[in-house]
């Protein structure tokens, strides 16, 4: 019994890893080279000195293209990293308060909301409470209300605040 070819690690058959007896071809140029065994393919593209790739194998013959198989996939890659590169990286900043947090420190913290809005980055406000404080939920209410006054103009609300266990929270974006 022949052992059997395995697929490569990338999931594209290539040259000796076709498995179809017959295969259509395309040529370098995109010209169709028509309908021929893959042992001749094979044979054409080594001529040319690229590689045979199977790019449809659900079509009857499987469609192969002549093509240099290392100098595509390095553009695939360079594809790949110059859209990462500009892809636009926005992160959630979380900012906690407490309801007893003293005007300096809340000062110092809208100075830290207001930077990391600069930057572009949307920023979480997070007023948390301890122990008997979690009657007092309109204080929270207030100091979240007072961040959104003082922040209006670089700020606007995305997400209302709402209360999830012991804290209440809001989510900030930058205005555009």
């Amino acid at each position: 019994m022949k052992p059997r070819r395995r697929m490569p690690d990338d999931g594209v058959r290539r040259n000796e890893l076709i498995h179809a007896r017959e295969v259509r071809v395309i040529g370098m140029d995109g010209e169709q080279l028509g309908i021929m065994s893959r042992n001749d393919a094979i044979a054409a593209a080594r001529d040319e000195g690229c590689d045979l790739v199977e790019v449809s194998s659900n079509s009857e013959p499987p469609v192969c293209r002549i093509m240099d198989y290392g100098k595509f996939k390095y553009e695939q890659q360079k594809k790949r990293q110059d859209a990462k590169k500009r892809q636009a990286v926005v992160q959630v900043k979380e900012i906690k308060v407490r309801p007893k947090t003293d005007d300096h420190d809340y000062e110092t913290k809208v100075r830290h909301v207001r930077r990391f809005l600069e930057d572009g980055d949307r920023c979480k406000v997070t007023v948390f409470f301890r122990g008997r404080e979690i009657v007092h939920k309109d204080r929270g209410m207030d100091i979240l209300d007072r961040f959104v006054k003082d922040l209006e103009d670089v700020a606007r609300v995305d997400q209302e605040p709402r209360a999830e266990g012991r804290t209440l929270q809001m989510l900030l974006v930058p205005k555009k």
